[in-house]
């Protein structure tokens, strides 16, 4: 017979189980037609993935992956206002703290899943409209398919908290345009609606209200090869009109971009910005003098190496640079005056750039002996 804390266990599993297919579980994975489709559904959080989502969705997407019945997955969250706000940062932060496990597994698991993503044979389409920053940009950015909207909000804003632009970020940012990928790590800076296809994150913009019908289509499928799931994307791209005729936010801005950031450290860039200090060059300064001196060492380290490195070997080196924000001061300094406090004025230790020495950073770089990620 069961103990009874067996039998509890065996209660809670059956229940976890049912909670897969009910409308409050926090992920939901079905299949319909040849189409696999993960929805994310903490609408409330904004569609923040944790690590119960993380468990689920791995496994099914390598299972889709080796099922001949699937030819496509689709990613989209609920809720109308986000694909996904970001990682579950409160959660990942409380269990750092207390040293917990969690701070190892969350990061461990969610970078395998990233690169599940990167991997996958199968197209992957990511429907990311709404507020897409962080764990969402790892879910998307990586697949095949990324359709923006004009409601998509782009941002990899980890700077600001103490960490900095993970989940691969250390692969996509520095291969998009110019400067663009480093502009957008250090600063945290939005792109909005068609600015993220231009910049080079999305791959395909349909208007918002399309995008059931756009679902629909994909469903109908019949066993599709990537050309057809392209043409049909495409198809309903050239028909969107929404903010066709605007130029790119950062148009203006590019020459700048391009030749600010493209220093070999923070401290040359500042420098940058205040020798050639017009209205936008201050703008910057002002953002940057507001984030965590630490990340940003660790940020513009992570993206020029991560510009030649593959993605397994980016998540490797990110893996290495989360657990050296697990045990550092930042990131929950960070987290408590943006997240929790909501004082907005965190106290960074250290507080200047040059009090970052580079063996430090050097150190934040340094491999985890056995308990490096594994890919």
């Amino acid at each position: 017979r069961l103990k009874p804390f067996n039998r509890l266990q065996v209660i809670l599993q059956h229940l976890k189980m049912s909670k897969h297919t009910d409308s409050t579980a926090e992920v939901l994975l079905e299949k319909r037609g040849d189409a696999g489709i993960i929805t994310l559904n903490r609408p409330k959080a904004l569609n923040a993935v944790n690590l119960s989502m993380i468990r689920q969705i791995y496994p099914q997407i390598k299972s889709w992956e080796q099922d001949p019945e699937t030819f496509l997955i689709i990613i989209k969250g609920t809720g109308g206002k986000a694909f996904c706000a970001g990682g579950d940062i409160k959660a990942i932060t409380d269990a750092g703290k207390l040293g917990d496990r969690l701070s190892q597994d969350f990061f461990r698991e969610e970078y395998r899943l990233n690169n599940a993503i990167g991997t996958c044979k199968k197209p992957y389409v990511a429907l990311i409209d709404g507020v897409t920053m962080g764990g969402g940009v790892g879910l998307s950015v990586h697949g095949h398919f990324r359709v923006a909207t004009e409601k998509t909000l782009f941002a990899m804003p980890e700077t600001a908290i103490g960490l900095f632009p993970d989940v691969g970020g250390g692969y996509f940012l520095p291969r998009l345009p110019g400067k663009i990928g480093y502009y957008l790590a250090l600063t945290g800076f939005r792109l909005k609606g068609r600015d993220v296809l231009k910049a080079g994150i999305a791959t395909h913009f349909v208007d918002s209200e399309k995008l059931p019908a756009l679902e629909k289509d994909l469903i109908a499928l019949k066993s599709p090869s990537r050309e057809n799931i392209a043409d049909l994307l495409n198809s309903y791209h050239v028909k969107s009109k929404v903010d066709q005729e605007k130029e790119f936010v950062l148009d203006e801005h590019m020459e700048k971009i391009n030749s600010l950031f493209s220093a070999n450290n923070m401290e040359e860039i500042v420098k940058k910005l205040k020798q050639d200090g017009s209205p936008f060059a201050i703008k910057q300064l002002e953002t940057i003098s507001k984030m965590s001196p630490t990340s940003l060492k660790m940020t513009l380290r992570q993206l020029r190496e991560g510009a030649s490195m593959s993605l397994q070997d980016v998540l490797t080196m990110e893996y290495r640079l989360s657990q050296a924000c697990m045990r550092g001061h930042d990131f929950y300094e960070g987290v408590r005056a943006v997240l929790i406090d909501k004082d907005q004025s965190p106290r960074w230790k250290p507080a200047a750039l040059e009090e970052v020495s580079d063996e430090f950073v050097d150190d934040c770089f340094k491999p985890l002996g056995n308990n490096d990620l594994k890919l």
